[in-house]
C-alpha cells in the first residue's frame, strides 16, 4: 500500500464491500456513514461498520479501490448535535459503492454513464445524490434490488406507467 494524501470523503463497511461518501462540507457524510451502521443494526442492511469519517486513504490494489481510515480518526464519527463519538470500526476495506452527495449531475432518471465512476484506474458504480434528497433510500434501494430491464431499455415508456 502506498501512502497517498488522504481524500475528503466517508466510508462504511457494509457487508463485504464498503460505500465511499463523497460530498463537499456539510453535505451530510458523516450523517449518511452512520445512518448505514444504523440500518445494518436494524437488519435493512447486511453488518455496517465504519471504515473512517471526514477523511479516508484510498489505495489500488490490482483492480480494487481499498479504502483506509486516518490512524488519529480511527473509530471517530461526528454526529450532529453530539460531536465526535466513537463507533466499532474496521482498518480497511474494498469499495465497492460511492455516494456522492449534493450532486449536480443527479436526476429522476440518471443515465447509465452518471451511475459509475473511475477512481484510481478503478471503475465503480455510482449514486449522484441530489440537495434535499435523502441518500439512505437510494444507498438502500441500490444495495438491496436490482435494475430492472425497464429502466435500462425503454426508460422513457416506463416512467410513463410509474411516475
Amino acid at each position: 500500500m502506498n501512502h497517498t494524501a488522504s481524500v475528503h470523503a466517508s466510508a462504511v463497511l457494509v457487508g463485504e464491500r464498503a460505500v465511499l461518501i463523497r460530498g463537499p462540507s456539510g453535505s451530510g457524510k458523516s450523517r449518511l456513514a452512520f445512518d448505514l451502521i444504523l440500518a445494518g443494526r436494524s437488519g435493512q442492511l447486511p453488518p455496517a461498520v465504519l471504515v473512517g469519517d471526514d477523511r479516508v486513504y484510498l489505495d489500488t490494489a490490482g483492480k480494487e479501490l481499498r479504502v483506509r481510515p486516518v490512524a488519529e480518526l480511527a473509530g471517530l464519527i461526528e454526529i450532529r448535535g453530539l460531536g465526535i463519538r466513537r463507533v466499532e470500526s474496521t482498518h480497511e476495506a474494498i469499495v465497492g459503492l460511492v455516494v456522492d452527495l449534493a450532486a449536480e449531475d443527479a436526476e429522476r432518471v440518471p443515465p447509465p454513464e452518471a451511475l459509475q465512476t473511475e477512481i484510481n484506474g478503478v471503475l465503480l458504480p455510482r449514486i449522484p445524490v441530489g440537495t434535499g434528497f435523502s441518500p439512505l433510500l437510494l444507498v438502500v434501494a441500490a444495495l438491496t434490488t436490482t435494475e430492472s430491464s425497464c429502466s435500462r431499455n425503454l426508460a422513457n415508456d416506463c416512467l410513463g406507467r410509474i411516475g
